[in-house]
């Protein structure tokens, strides 16, 4: 009764007498009038919640001239990148992977750096299982995470990687594993390692400057080496197909990152062709060389980028 004799008043006293149309306000316990009709904002706590990229080292191509004894090399493996901060692992996103409480348990505090791995050849099954929002742990027995940095440890790579290969050890989990890194004396003797990798079913090398200490962004501190480049773009659209194609797609309308654009036509599953990459996504693809406009030559698909 007092708080309804109370707002009586001020209705009174702020506004006058009645009049059609007029706004009825209540005031608030902090001193501040709402229109009664009006639903209050949603408190900040009820947004969508932020998530931080993790600043990550990048690897550029590699190119003629590099000194490759310098270098520690390992084999590029075509998994989902992951980096754990001790209590959470995340994509390289920065958004939360949705493993089984059981793995991540499993892995010490240390921050770590690495590649969710099922097998080669294995990347769009690989990306299935570790995008789902409820994981299933059949499939999660399957996964690897194997290691390659630690985030913001100090020392060189090459001391960084002996830390890693003792903290594998010490955790005694076989899912937990260290990527091999070796050392190579000339070119040549790359070269070789990069053919038998890729005749194995490998996607190619990568090779980390031994003495580094560790940084991130793109940086020649971390060089990747395939048979093939590749890159990335910006689906604009979908072609129809023909032939065998009809009632697919038969290419993708592709913008690369100098504004240009190309079809890419290659690389596909006929799953994909039923189910393509939405426009405004990002996707990676191959290419041996560009033309003389500045186009990819021989392009095919190689998959959605990792990220979502």
């Amino acid at each position: 009764m007092r708080l309804s004799r109370t707002i009586s008043l001020l209705r009174r006293s702020f506004l006058g007498a009645r009049m059609p149309g007029c706004l009825v306000f209540t005031w608030l316990a902090v001193g501040i009038a709402v229109p009664l009709h009006a639903q209050p904002a949603a408190p900040a706590q009820m947004q969508p919640a932020a998530f931080a990229v993790p600043a990550l080292l990048l690897a550029t191509e590699y190119h003629a001239g590099l000194d490759v004894s310098r270098y520690l090399v390992s084999e590029k493996f075509d998994g989902v990148r992951a980096v754990w901060d001790g209590k959470t692992l995340r994509f390289r996103s920065g958004r939360d992977v949705a493993a089984p409480a059981w793995f991540t348990a499993k892995l010490p505090a240390t921050p770590l750096d690495g590649e969710l791995w099922l097998a080669r050849g294995t990347f769009d099954e690989l990306s299935g299982i570790v995008r789902k929002l409820q994981p299933v742990d059949d499939e999660w027995r399957r996964v690897r995470y194997l290691i390659f940095e630690l985030p913001d440890a100090a020392g060189t790579f090459a001391e960084r990687y002996a830390r890693i290969v003792d903290l594998v050890r010490q955790t005694n989990w076989p899912p937990l594993q260290a990527v091999e890194q070796v050392r190579v004396p000339n070119k040549r003797a790359l070269d070789a390692k990069l053919a038998a990798t890729v005749k194995s079913g490998g996607e190619g090398l990568m090779l980390h400057l031994a003495d580094a200490p560790y940084v991130t962004g793109r940086s020649d501190v971390l060089v990747k080496m395939k048979p093939l480049r590749d890159t990335e773009g910006v689906v604009t659209g979908h072609l129809p197909g023909k032939g065998k194609y009809t009632g697919m797609m038969g290419a993708l309308q592709i913008r690369m990152p100098d504004g240009r654009s190309f079809k890419l036509g290659t690389g596909f599953t006929d799953a994909l062709r039923k189910s393509p990459p939405p426009v405004g996504s990002t996707v990676t693809y191959t290419y041996r060389e560009l033309t003389k406009n500045g186009l990819p030559r021989f392009a095919s698909f190689l998959r959605v980028r990792e990220e979502p």
